[in-house]
């Protein structure tokens, strides 16, 4: 058998037989790029050692550690493994064919341009590990082996490569396959050997940027020398961005270098290059003795040292070769390269692994899209903390504006607001009130009027409007629209659908505001009654005689610590849900199939009952933008929290409310009791009473209200689903959920142009698409766009809004006090807000940007979001405080977290730009204040 392939034969074999690295040369010359030329010596080679040496089942035994194993555990099994190694002897045929394959090497081919040709002991080669689980997509276990540069001679290269093949069991490289799951005995190495090039400059490219994901543009590190330094990091190097479409550099830092890699001409003995030899792997000491090679390091000379390594014509012609690569691939590369003589050449490229999501700039400035005008984020966009997807964004907008506009006209039986005057446009993606700014001094003259007519219940406003015809009324559409069956209804009637829900939640969320200022007038009232002229030193604090009373999100929390008592008396199942990860748990939840090690039994028993709980409390939305899951999309959050209740951590929601009702209940009758034994108390007990049971009445109607804001959200996503699986068919877009990337305008049009009809029954997968068909495209239409628009989204989302516009002196002075949140330029290490729920705690935060996030929340930790809904209820069993951006006092996080008995101070306005997760911080809901601590020493 061949124990060798040329790097131009290796396409011929697999990843079993040459390794990662190996097939990835093959391929670099199989795309005509410039490579050194070399060859692989296969995975058999390596197995034909180990037989021959029987020390195969030594190596197992050794490798075979136990869980609880230490890095100094690894660390012994290493040097015992390696020793196997060194003590071995190379079978006469793998000698043999490495010989010869070397010689070939050495004298036979073209020479490549600046490779040491005047050596009589041998062509200089790198000999490289290429491990079966090495330069994957998944992982690139870049660093775990060792390199071995400038190798002269057969001797040196046979001591070469058995020590790379030892180099498969360094301590590192057991530990890091050990926390990947890869068995010991699934591991094999082929050794790369490829002909050096005496580079002048080398480094690294990387085909998207690690630093922002955009796939747009290239990073380049240079440096002088030889580029092991460059990849270990041992040297300073130069850093270039270089637009990807037009080798513009779009960003330039030069190094002053200090040091430079070279051969070491004369070495007494071959070493690994200084450093991290393969990405970081360490160098092997006391090699044995071998011809000369190796490299060392030697100062910059004084004209190099702050000079730049390539220039831009360079940088760009080296990009070139980096597109080329990544498009030959189809996936973002990490490339090394070296210059000599001028010419690049590509020693070695893997896909990148860990990239993140594209992202583009964020932004710095807030251009008005109508300069006469005042822009606000309070209200309903209080429930929009990030920037719209584009599809919500435009369907809400003017949803929202009939919805106003028909709204202050009702209540004032008025033209007060035209054409125009209102609105709910995006500036950076962030959703805004728009008021021209002569239509919000005709509704500020007319808000109190207007705000008396509405707590009166005109226009179906007030809370006995929402009792009595919003919400009926949204059920029924909700309902009607329900019993269609949405595989058989035509592109337009889904996209009538999505408009006319929308619309019946955006007129509902219409009459959800005129309740929320009722309660919270009712709160405010009653307060400010009872700590004027009834409250006495002793007494409790008004919310005491606020809370032990149901509201939805109650109900749902106490209905998921009722799924967790019932699971713990069917026997098994609550430690088989607890051993399922949650992801498992979720998606199962989606199909019917039980998760793969869950008996179906215990699933069977389980699944119905978990799903009715979704059905009657899964529409709560964490986000009212349609493109983020709701829970009956993604229950994994809730699940979370029953397994919470299951590990018996967290109080039992019956008996808190229970207590909390009966404090009430008996501070209320103490307080009657003591108001009815005075002429003045008396007096004051019929106001007293009247303006508690207001207060008592409105609270849990305002979290009800708000609760079922999302009704219609699971049917608007499934209808948006179900078009976007159709697109997919169509190649309009390349995933369903890409649908709310598109604008209003092209699901329109795709609609019309007849791109969303229903699938042929039993179409699983896009067959023949449309739209391809017709445009000649090679991939969906539409993908590109939605990938820039993603792009621009994430850029956008770690921006900080401005809660009004234009930020001018007198905006603030005027609308400032007005807003849901406090001033983004706090600085120092206690952040102000309002102290929302009493108490005092210090613990960790946990800064969670959404529902995405919710896995991250550990018991004790402090709660800290833009803002919660009642879909974010079940952390709060959790959290040991909650600390917010947006809200006040009367707000939904206020209202549960004094159920809950925690702390929260909101509206700080900055608190998810200054925290992050894991900082100790104190959270004061007396005082109104976070405070970052600091280790003490």
């Amino acid at each position: 058998m061949t124990y060798i392939y040329n790097f131009a034969d290796v396409q011929a074999v697999d990843v079993a037989v040459a390794g990662g690295k190996g097939v990835g040369l093959g391929n670099l010359v199989r795309a005509g790029l410039p490579v050194p030329q070399g060859f692989v010596l296969t995975t058999a080679a390596y197995e034909a050692f180990v037989d021959a040496n029987g020390i195969q089942s030594r190596i197992q035994e050794l490798a075979a550690l136990p869980a609880e194993a230490v890095p100094q555990d690894y660390e012994d099994a290493s040097a015992a493994i390696r020793d196997l190694f060194t003590g071995g002897t190379m079978p006469a045929a793998i000698a043999y064919e490495l010989a010869a394959a070397y010689e070939r090497l050495r004298f036979g081919g073209d020479a490549v341009d600046g490779e040491r040709g005047d050596r009589d002991d041998g062509a200089p080669v790198a000999v490289r590990s290429s491990a079966t689980a090495e330069d994957l997509a998944s992982a690139s276990f870049a660093g775990q082996q060792e390199t071995y540069l400038n190798v002269r001679g057969a001797e040196a290269l046979d001591v070469a490569v058995i020590d790379c093949w030892s180099s498969l069991w360094t301590a590192r490289a057991m530990a890091y396959r050990e926390r990947e799951g890869i068995a010991p005995g699934d591991v094999r190495l082929a050794v790369v050997v490829q002909r050096m090039v005496e580079a002048e400059a080398a480094g690294v490219m990387f085909t998207a940027n690690p630093a922002n994901g955009r796939r747009d543009q290239i990073a380049i590190s240079a440096a002088w020398g030889l580029g092991e330094s460059v990849v270990s990091g041992t040297v300073t190097t130069d850093d270039l961005v270089v637009e990807a479409g037009t080798g513009r550099v779009l960003s330039r830092r030069t190094a002053e270098k200090e040091v430079m890699t070279v051969y070491a001409d004369h070495a007494a003995d071959v070493v690994p290059d200084s450093g991290a030899p393969d990405r970081g792997a360490d160098v092997v000491p006391d090699r044995r003795a071998a011809d000369q090679g190796g490299t060392t390091e030697q100062p910059v000379p004084a004209a190099l040292r702050n000079r730049a390594v390539l220039d831009d014509e360079a940088a760009a012609a080296l990009a070139r070769y980096g597109t080329r690569i990544s498009d030959y691939f189809r996936t973002p590369q990490d490339i090394e390269w070296a210059r000599a003589d001028g010419n690049f050449f590509m020693l070695q490229s893997r896909p990148i692994t860990a990239l993140p999501e594209p992202v583009a700039d964020t932004p710095d400035t807030w251009p008005l899209p109508y300069p006469r005008g005042l822009y606000f984020r309070a209200s309903i966009v209080e429930q929009l903390p990030d920037p719209l997807s584009p599809l919500f964004a435009d369907l809400i907008d003017g949803s929202v504006t009939r919805s106003l506009k028909s709204l202050m006209n009702e209540a004032v039986g008025s033209e007060v607001v035209r054409d125009g005057d209102v609105g709910l446009p995006t500036i950076n993606g962030y959703a805004y009130y728009y008021y021209r700014s002569a239509a919000m001094w005709r509704v500020m003259a007319k808000a109190p009027g207007a705000m008396l007519a509405l707590a009166r219940g005109k226009a179906h406003m007030g809370v006995t409007g929402w009792e009595e015809f919003s919400h009926p009324r949204y059920k029924q559409v909700l309902k009607d629209w329900s019993a269609k069956s949405m595989g058989e209804l035509s592109g337009e009637e889904l996209l009538e659908g999505v408009r006319t829900l929308l619309d019946a939640g955006t007129v509902y969320y219409t009459a959800v505001e005129s309740v929320i200022p009722i309660a919270a007038t009712s709160e405010i009232s009653f307060r400010a009654y009872y700590d004027k002229l009834i409250r006495r030193a002793g007494d409790p604090p008004a919310e005491t005689f606020l809370l032990g009373y149901d509201s939805e999100p109650i109900r749902a929390e106490k209905s998921l610590y009722d799924l967790a008592s019932w699971a713990r008396e069917i026997e098994g199942l609550a430690s088989a849900i607890l051993k399922q990860p949650t992801a498992a748990l979720a998606e199962s939840q989606r199909g019917w199939l039980p998760p793969a090690s869950m008996d179906p039994a215990l699933w069977q028993q389980w699944r119905p009952r978990f799903q009715a709980h979704l059905d009657r409390f899964g529409h709560a939305v964490y986000n009212l933008d349609f493109a983020s899951p709701v829970p009956a999309d993604d229950p994994s959050a809730l699940l979370d929290t029953v397994k919470f209740y299951l590990r018996g951590q967290g109080n039992d929601p019956h008996e808190r409310q229970r207590l909390s009702a009966a404090r009430r209940e008996d501070q209320t009758e103490r307080i009657l009791a003591r108001l009815g034994r005075t002429r003045l108390g008396r007096s004051r007990r019929a106001p007293f009473i009247r303006l508690l049971r207001w207060a008592q009445k409105s609270a849990p109607v305002r979290e009800d209200a708000l609760a079922d804001v999302g009704l219609a959200w699971p049917l608007i996503r499934r209808m948006l689903l179900e078009l976007g699986q159709r697109l997919v068919y169509s190649g309009v877009i390349a995933r369903p959920a890409d649908v709310f990337w598109l604008r209003q305008q092209e699901l329109q049009s795709a609609v019309e142009f007849g791109l969303a009809a229903p699938q042929p029954p039993g179409t699983a997968e896009p067959l023949a698409p449309v739209a391809v068909a017709i445009t000649g495209a090679a991939r969906p239409v539409r993908a590109d766009v939605v990938e820039e628009r993603k792009m621009l989204w994430r850029g956008q989302a770690k921006a900080a809004a401005p809660q009004l516009l234009p930020e001018t002196r007198w905006m603030k002075r005027t609308f400032e006090s007005m807003m849901p949140a406090r001033s983004q330029e706090q600085q120092g290490d206690v952040i102000k807000g309002v102290g929302a729920s009493a108490g005092r705690v210090s613990a960790p935060a946990r800064v969670l940007g959404g529902p995405q996030d919710f896995g991250q929340m550990a018991p004790g930790e402090v709660l800290v979001a833009r803002i919660t809904t009642p879909a974010w209820t079940s952390l709060f069993a959790m959290a040991s405080a909650v600390v917010t951006d947006v809200g006040g006092p009367l707000s939904h996080s206020s209202i549960v977290a004094r159920e809950y008995g925690i702390p929260a101070v909101l509206g700080t306005g900055v608190a998810t730009q200054r925290l992050t997760s894991g900082q100790q911080i104190t959270v004061d809901g007396d005082a109104g204040t976070v405070t970052v601590e600091h280790p003490s020493g």
